[in-house]
């Protein structure tokens, strides 16, 4: 390795470790994610909830299963509590859970949005609010009940959707609590509603985020949630743990490491700087393979010198039956032709094929004849003889003149 390329190596790695060192010693970035799990601290977590909700009584209980599953299993009456940024019924689940309430009992979802099943069998409509003033919608929330009705309304100050009931069956339903948006103009939307569904009733609030750790803890907040409880008091609570979008235990052991930016950050160090080792240092480090070279035909070398050999002793009549008898080799392999009798059809079927004259062919023959017979043969007449063997071969493919 060149003392140059050390020295680009060194700065990389320095700037690594500058960027990683920059970004560990950044302030965390507010997480968003809308998990609603009891166990979640982050921004819209329900940990905050969850937990003095359940100092302020002895009756929460906690149901990890799917609510299709529990109520068919010798369910507690009281109220069902569900609390996600989406819930979504089946037919059947949905059916199982409103004949429960009929019986009697509460059902509480506080969520963005609802399944259409549910909807339909309510007569409600949801809408997303739009404001007038810009794409802002931070709601400000409050309890329509003169007795539970706060002096001010409570500040989401973060935007959201703004979900709100446009459409509602004011015979059955009852509005609970409003949404106002705008800081101008207010508009006050519907978000809280209680319809009443054989002997039980069912609650719906469409502003999940009142419910979670960021809202409790902004200023006063925590009075809003505080005076919507009422409405549930003294019931046995079934708080889903099943219908959340965030993780309620954690499914990978690299979870903890991962969550925490620091931790974090040097996983990844960790990760670079074994790359980097595998790259530049791991490499395997032997003497050099010599190449060899694999061993050259010399069959026309040798055959060179054999035929030399001849020249030099002057045995003419030998090499030109070996070029007779090559030639005729030639014949039989290429053209598939016999050479045991050299008649007339022989002289004709071998010119077609070759691209010969019949009296080229049969002039040739006439001379590898004489040269057979001509045991004291010469250099010249060799020559001869090789020269027309070859020039025959040229014509190999081409028409016949």
């Amino acid at each position: 390795m060149s003392k140059t390329y050390k020295i680009a190596l060194v700065l990389f790695l320095l700037l690594v470790i500058s960027l990683v060192w920059l970004e560990t010693s950044e302030p965390e970035p507010v997480n968003w994610n809308p998990s609603y799990t009891a166990v979640d601290k982050i921004a819209l977590g329900s940990y905050v909830f969850f937990e003095s909700w359940k100092e302020a009584t002895d009756s929460l209980e906690k149901i990890n299963i799917p609510p299709y599953e529990y109520l068919n299993n010798k369910p507690d009456n009281g109220t069902y509590f569900f609390l996600n940024d989406f819930i979504d019924f089946d037919d059947a689940e949905l059916d199982d859970l409103l004949n429960w309430v009929s019986k009697g009992n509460k059902l509480f979802i506080a969520s963005n949005g609802f399944s259409t099943n549910l909807l339909d069998t309510l007569k409600l409509k949801v809408s997303n609010y739009y404001s007038k003033e810009g794409f802002t919608s931070r709601p400000a929330l409050n309890l329509s009940n003169a007795h539970l009705k706060l002096d001010s309304p409570k500040l989401f100050d973060q935007d959201l959707s703004g979900i709100y009931f446009s459409k509602i069956d004011t015979l059955k339903q009852v509005v609970l609590g409003t949404a106002s948006f705008g800081k101008k103009e207010k508009e006050e939307k519907v978000n809280f509603i209680k319809t009443g569904f054989g002997d039980g009733e069912i609650y719906l609030h469409t502003t999940p985020q009142a419910f979670s750790n960021y809202f409790l803890l902004k200023n006063s907040n925590f009075e809003y949630v505080q005076s919507l409880l009422a409405y549930l008091a003294g019931d046995h609570i079934l708080w889903d743990a099943y219908y959340k979008s965030g993780k309620t235990f954690f499914t990978s052991p690299l979870y903890m490491l991962l969550s925490n930016r620091s931790l974090r950050w040097a996983y990844y160090f960790v990760i670079i700087a074994a790359i980097l080792f595998v790259l530049f240092e791991g490499k395997r480090r032997q003497r050099p393979i010599p190449v060899v070279e694999p061993l050259k035909n010399k069959s026309y070398e040798y055959t060179e010198t054999i035929s030399q050999l001849f020249l030099e002793r002057g045995k003419y009549y030998e090499l030109g039956m070996k070029k007779i008898n090559l030639f005729l080799e030639f014949i039989r392999t290429n053209y598939q032709i016999s050479t045991r009798e050299l008649n007339e059809d022989f002289y004709r079927n071998l010119a077609s094929k070759s691209g010969n004259t019949y009296k080229e062919t049969q002039a040739l023959f006439e001379r590898i004849f004489n040269f057979q017979q001509n045991t004291d043969a010469d250099k010249d007449e060799f020559h001869e003889l090789s020269k027309s063997i070859n020039n025959f071969k040229q014509k190999d493919g081409k028409t016949g003149e």
